[in-house]
């Protein structure tokens, strides 16, 4: 049998539901050795999700569990319980002989199940531990709950630019932007192993949810930085390709369309089966995106949300079957609750919800988690002077990603590289002279 490259790697995946073990399975299907932890009792909530496999709302119903097999093939099963002191022992032992750890536990939660990189790195210098968090692992909002429906598509852009304007975005897929927050720790985590073969000792690796959604909009977002300005804004004013009549049209069109298609989705969201898991407009005309999915956790703190804490208890909402049922009524309730502040008003009320506004390139460019982050780096161009550019959606403790060139000119190296692999200047010459490279 053919050697797999990954081959004789041990990986604990300490994770749950959608990015890292994404990641987790790209280093299974190459040969590493995944030990996928799971909840000694409930198990990784995933396993849940998938309708007509385990009861879960989503996709299409099949007694093949596609969902759960597709993003957790390769690994083998242990049931452990972190909040035990039993269990943080065998995680523990386990790390001893670990390559790499993974992990998307949240910052608070790592402290208290003593699982941070410094609790480990105590344990196994060598160990390589990856983590995808949903907005980074500094800034204010660094402990918020946090999905890829409110982080990677709402907070980063993604959805603002996916849509017409005036309307929240499109209907997120699952974990679309997990995927892409798993194959950038994937990267990480193998440059990681790569260069602890040279150094002799491991490090921390970790991206973001909201650092993916930034890399996915790089064109726009770069755009962003150098003009100040928003694609879509750009496209609807000055990049507008047409003779001011056909603006008008354009208007009129879009004006036209606008409270249809807001009925539509008025239409689709009402029938939703959990409203905590929905999207609301603000007083100016702003959205904000919920995806709390533990309905019945949430629903106490929502009602107070929403300042409707008679609500909680009442017999037309109390239960997860009758919030089912009652959807349509709750959903127009919760409508005209948010229709009634600003999003600036609700900004500070929602910071510790899994939620997050749907922003514009301009919003996210200014977002202070993002600055906190770091997610733009200064940069002094040799033509264009200092501007800001997008940094690595990968950070590495050890060996981080630095901005070192410009982008190159034409040809630029052209020579250079060819002295440093041995070519004279009399055969650089004769290559001119053949018109093999530019003269």
């Amino acid at each position: 049998m053919t050697p797999m490259a990954l081959e004789g790697i041990k990986v604990l995946d300490v994770s749950q539901v959608a990015a890292v073990p994404m990641c987790a399975r790209h280093l299974a299907d190459f040969g590493a050795d995944v030990l996928h932890i799971e909840h000694a009792v409930t198990g990784d909530s995933w396993r849940n999700l998938q309708a007509g496999a385990g009861g879960g709302p989503a996709g299409i119903p099949s007694d093949i569990p596609y969902n759960w097999e597709a993003f957790n093939r390769n690994k083998r099963s242990v049931a452990v319980d972190l909040s035990k002191e039993g269990g943080r022992k065998i995680i523990y032992k386990l790390a001893e002989q670990a390559d790499v750890f993974l992990t998307n536990l949240r910052l608070l939660e790592r402290k208290k199940f003593a699982l941070t990189y410094e609790d480990l790195k105590a344990v196994n210098p060598r160990l390589i531990y990856g983590s995808v968090t949903g907005h980074g692992l500094e800034g204010p909002d660094k402990d918020m709950p946090a999905y890829d429906t409110t982080v990677f598509w709402a907070r980063s852009g993604v959805s603002h630019l996916l849509t017409v304007p005036g309307m929240a975005g499109p209907n997120p897929r699952p974990a679309f932007g997990d995927n892409v927050a798993g194959m950038a720790l994937a990267f990480g985590v193998v440059t990681a192993l790569y260069a602890r073969d040279r150094l002799g000792v491991g490090q921390e690796v970790e991206t973001s949810l909201f650092a993916a959604g930034i890399y996915q909009l790089t064109f726009d977002a770069a755009a962003a930085l150098a003009t100040g300005r928003d694609e879509m804004e750009y496209r609807l004013n000055e990049g507008f390709e047409g003779t001011e009549e056909e603006r008008k049209e354009r208007d009129a069109l879009i004006a036209r369309s606008l409270q249809a298609i807001k009925d539509l989705a008025d239409f689709y969201r009402e029938r939703l089966p959990n409203p905590m898991a929905n999207v609301y407009e603000t007083q100016d005309g702003k959205f904000i995106r919920f995806n709390a999915l533990q309905a019945d956790r949430w629903w106490p703190r929502f009602c107070k949300l929403v300042g409707r804490p008679d609500l909680e208890d009442d017999p037309r909402f109390s239960t997860l079957e009758a919030r089912k049922e009652n959807r349509k009524a709750l959903y127009h309730l919760f409508r005209e609750v948010f229709r009634s502040r600003t999003l600036d008003e609700w900004r500070p009320l929602i910071a510790d919800f899994p939620a997050s506004p749907v922003q514009t390139l301009v919003d996210v460019i200014n977002d202070p988690q993002a600055r906190a982050n770091r997610f733009f780096l200064p940069f002094d161009h040799p033509t264009y002077g200092t501007l800001e550019i997008l940094a690595s959606p990968v950070n590495m403790s050890l060996t981080p990603a630095t901005i070192r060139m410009p982008a190159p000119e034409f040809g630029q190296h052209t020579e250079e590289v060819l002295l440093e692999e041995g070519f004279t200047w009399e055969e650089i010459e004769q290559l001119k002279e053949e018109g093999a490279i530019p003269d």
